[in-house]
């Protein structure tokens, strides 16, 4: 099975691009998906959260209050490195298993991860795809959809990969700063050329 890594910076529209191969048949794994599936109540990476970080890390309902949690993990570069280093192996593994599914017939599946290139995650894909935006876009999307501050995106984006460097270490790059009819085209066409190469 050959695993295609899709990223992009956060805003760019990754999981629009994804739901676009996924409409083609394609089948994908969001790693935020599992990222907060590793963390939901009962889960063992939950439990040491709280402990790592008290109780008021919890709502009320018991679950990870991940808009304070953020708030911590960008100011305090030590406390991301702690949570780094106990989520990224759980949700690694986790990764591997939703990535083979059983009676799956198409010759390759997508990892869509927002770091996949800042993390190992990279190694378990044969290729990357980068969903491209301008930076301002990314900013004006973001703020729009998860209510942060200009200043809250900008240390995400920060954070994250530059779009330079991002976009030099793709294999294809997909332009979702267009009509979204183009966009689904780009995608027709990428994967007409996958089913090829890996068929």
């Amino acid at each position: 099975m050959i695993v295609l890594g899709l990223t992009g910076g956060i805003g760019s529209g990754k999981s629009t691009v994804a739901r676009q191969f996924g409409a083609l048949g394609v089948h994908w794994v969001d790693a935020d998906d599992v990222a907060r599936e590793v963390v939901e109540p009962g889960t063992p990476a939950l439990a040491a959260i709280a402990e790592h970080f008290g109780q008021e890390i919890l709502t009320s309902e018991g679950a990870l209050d991940r808009a304070r949690l953020r708030q911590i993990v960008f100011e305090q570069p030590e406390q991301r490195a702690w949570l780094e280093s106990l989520l990224h192996p759980i949700i690694r593994e986790e990764l591997i298993r939703q990535l083979h599914p059983a009676d799956y017939t198409l010759p390759y599946v997508l990892l869509v991860s927002p770091l996949l290139l800042e993390t190992d995650q990279h190694k378990l894909t044969e290729r990357v795809l980068v969903v491209d935006v301008p930076e301002e876009v990314q900013i004006e999307r973001t703020m729009a959809r998860d209510t942060n501050s200009r200043e809250q995106v900008e240390r995400i984006i920060a954070a994250q990969l530059p779009r330079d460097h991002r976009t030099a270490k793709a294999n294809a790059v997909i332009d979702n700063n267009q009509p979204a009819e183009k966009v689904a085209a780009e995608v027709r066409a990428l994967h007409e050329r996958f089913m090829v190469d890996f068929g």
